[in-house]
């Protein structure tokens, strides 16, 4: 341990010494001065008396320097008095003043002296003991000895003369929540409150000298007069909305103080949610005779135990529909703030049958009094099958009993696809190319389904070898259909041939060349450039399919993961064209074209509607704000706030600013403030018409082609 450290501990340990003793004295003169002279005299006093305490401790611990540390060390003979070589630069030492410091530093590092002042327990208790003293004088000290008027005695009467202005000595406010709440009831010094709606306030406080009147005045012209009740005056009052208040009394206090707030919390509404079934529109399974619902609602300060479902069921069909409505009362289980709420609906009961619907709807009550609040949640609707659907169901049952697969999306594909490769070392040689094949078939079920859209047609069926120029010649996806239209054009060719095909015969030309049920509508469903994307789509798919049929799932998810993005690309498109259907537009009445006639014209004028101009109560104020001295019209900015109360962000922070420019006119900062509280209520200006954007380059070819003739002519 070097020296400075020793230093440092015994330092700290004087510094603890100190204050151990003088802050216990400290907080009984704070506390002794606070009953005799009020709150602020007793903040003041105990902080001049812990700064006292701070700097003694400093100044003690500060006296303990260089020279005190090697007086000690050399009170100690295994230092052999030259511990003082510990402190002087090794340059102007010679060979064995050195030496001497390097064997006192080992013997130093080798066992420390502990150099810290012992604890002087009997002096700390000595004034610990004064402290409790102090203390206890304190609060046995009359609280009101210091604010008594005096008492002016003339001829044996008795005249009480206030020498000095009323001042507020202390205050006290409680909140009491209301009671649904089960919360308990807080008090404090501060005057500010954020309570509940419906809380009750409860004011007690404190003057001296007395004053004749106080009230409590709020913003929007509301008194309430505080009551006298010994040295206290009390007023109580239940919240119902915020606002912003100040103590005044008679003869006006010394000083004003600022404006406290109160601030209302409204009680939020009950929650509900519900948690099956899943969805809100369900469909009911054949022959299914109940309906479970399952709900949970929660709210802050709980829910009524019991709750109302309403049950509608609509009954018929076309415009003979016929409404019926049921009520049943729930009782709910859990927490108070949290309540389940389950019914079992019996759709025999309810007299439903196939095609019928039942709508069920939840309402909930918090207990909030005198008025509870209420919530519903949304509306379920079970929809039962028709007879049709029914019988279906019924002889699907009979004659099927596995349910046809379902179509695969292109990313379940690739996740297929990696999952193969993940487990293809504990795979056997045969049961690998297998599944590979079946994610393969699920590629060309996915393919076929998208081509739809291009106009192609489903594969199945015999198909006619390939001869002639119909051969494929490549990869792509309209090869492999291209005949695979579920016809066989080679009985109909074979039929046909005796009868040699008529010169400019439409219906041989379709025959020969062309499919008659091929429908242009279906290939123009899409834009072109959507179109191409999904064309490119179908090309990557049939690779992947490719790859995958051969047992090659690594080298088809290349391929898969690009029909993915291609297949992203058609979700996002802008546009998609619908079937054409001809308009039915009035004919052209030819004599009219081209006359120049306006009879019959209308004005063609652009009408802009005036805009409807709104209060310019705040303009006029922040504008005024501006000069110095110029009037403002607080009252109108104090009705204009009433009413709207949302264009601020903190209606009582306008308030505030506007109380306090009332309550000091001339005050430049005031004025300020209450302008930058003003700026967010001030509508804005609009603004500029967006600019044009940049043309293209087809917007730029039109261009030049429209520039082309005047250079020319020119």
């Amino acid at each position: 341990m070097n020296p400075q450290a020793l230093l440092r501990s015994a330092r700290r340990r004087v510094v603890l010494i100190a204050l151990a003793g003088g802050v216990p004295l400290a907080l009984a003169l704070g506390l002794l001065a606070m009953r005799m002279a009020g709150f602020d005299a007793g903040s003041v006093a105990l902080t001049l008396a812990l700064l006292a305490a701070a700097g003694l401790a400093t100044w003690r611990a500060r006296r303990l320097d260089a020279r005190w540390l090697v007086a000690r060390l050399d009170e100690q003979p295994r230092f052999e008095d030259s511990a003082d070589l510990l402190f002087a630069t090794p340059e102007t030492l010679n060979p064995l003043q050195r030496r001497q410091r390097a064997r006192i530093e080992q013997r130093l590092r080798a066992t420390p002296p502990d150099l810290r002042p012992r604890w002087p327990w009997p002096r700390l208790l000595a004034c610990s003991g004064i402290a409790l003293l102090v203390a206890v004088a304190a609060m046995l000290w009359p609280r009101d000895a210091g604010m008594a008027t005096a008492d002016v005695r003339d001829g044996g009467a008795v005249h009480s003369a206030v020498t000095t202005p009323p001042a507020l000595r202390g205050a006290r406010l409680e909140v009491t929540p209301p009671a649904y709440t089960g919360q308990p009831t807080s008090a404090g010094e501060k005057l500010d409150a954020r309570a509940l709606q419906g809380s009750r306030l409860h004011w007690q406080l404190r003057f001296a000298p007395q004053p004749q009147r106080a009230w409590l005045q709020f913003h929007d012209g509301r008194r309430l007069p505080l009551q006298r009740d010994g040295d206290r005056w009390q007023a109580g009052e239940t919240l119902q909305r915020s606002g912003l208040y100040r103590i005044v009394a008679e003869p006006a206090l010394a000083e004003a103080g600022r404006a406290w707030r109160l601030e209302v919390v409204p009680d939020r509404p009950p929650q509900v949610k519900v948690i099956e079934p899943a969805q809100t529109l369900s469909q009911a399974a054949p022959r299914q005779r109940r309906w479970p619902l399952r709900f949970e609602a929660s709210d802050d300060f709980g829910v009524a135990a019991g709750a109302l479902l309403e049950l509608t069921t609509a009954k018929g069909s076309g415009e003979n529909i016929d409404f019926q409505q049921r009520r049943v009362e729930l009782a709910g289980g859990g927490t108070a703030t949290a309540r389940r709420f389950a019914h079992d609906v019996d759709l025999g009961a309810l007299g439903v049958g196939p095609g019928d619907e039942v709508v069920a709807r939840l309402t909930v009550r918090d207990n909030r009094a005198p008025q509870p609040q209420q919530a519903r949640s949304p509306s379920l609707i079970l929809r039962l099958p028709s007879e049709q659907e029914v019988q279906t169901s019924d002889l699907e049952g009979a004659i099927k009993k596995v349910m046809p697969a379902y179509f695969r999306s292109q990313r379940q594909i690739i996740l297929d696809a990696e999952a193969l490769l993940k487990q293809r070392g504990a795979l056997d040689a045969d049961t690998f190319p297998r599944r590979s094949d079946a994610i393969g078939v699920d590629q060309r079920i996915l393919r076929l389904r998208y081509g739809q859209f291009l106009g192609e047609e489903a594969e199945g069926g015999a198909k006619p070898p390939p001869t002639g120029d119909h051969l494929p010649t490549g990869d792509a996806p309209a090869d492999d259909h291209a005949h695979d239209d579920g016809h066989d054009h080679g009985h109909e060719q074979a039929g046909n041939a005796g009868a040699a095909p008529a010169f400019g015969s439409a219906t041989d030309v379709l025959a020969e060349y062309g499919h008659t049920h091929d429908h242009a509508e279906a290939a123009t469903l899409l834009d072109p450039q959507t179109r191409a994307i999904l064309k490119a789509a179908l090309d990557q798919m049939w690779q992947s399919e490719g790859q995958l049929r051969q047992g090659h799932p690594d080298k088809a998810l290349p391929y898969a993961y690009k029909a993915l993005g291609f297949i992203k690309q058609v979700q996002q498109a802008e546009r998609v064209y619908l079937a054409r259907v001809g308009p039915e537009l009035p004919p052209i009445d030819m004599a009219r074209r081209m006359g120049g006639k306006r009879e019959g014209l209308g004005n063609r004028g652009l009408q802009l509607p005036p805009r409807a101009g709104g209060d310019a109560t705040p303009a006029d104020v922040w504008r005024a704000l501006a000069t110095a001295d110029a009037a403002v019209d607080l009252d109108a900015l104090s009705r204009w706030l009433d009413a709207h109360p949302q264009a601020v962000p903190d209606p009582l922070d306008l308030a505030a600013a506007i109380d306090d420019l009332r309550q000091q006119p001339g005050c430049r900062a005031c004025r300020q403030r209450l302008r930058d509280q003003l700026w967010p209520a001030l509508s804005r200006a609009p603004g500029p018409p967006p600019r044009r954007d940049a043309a293209d380059a087809m917007g730029r070819r039109y261009l030049d082609a429209l520039a082309a003739p005047r250079e020319s002519a020119r």
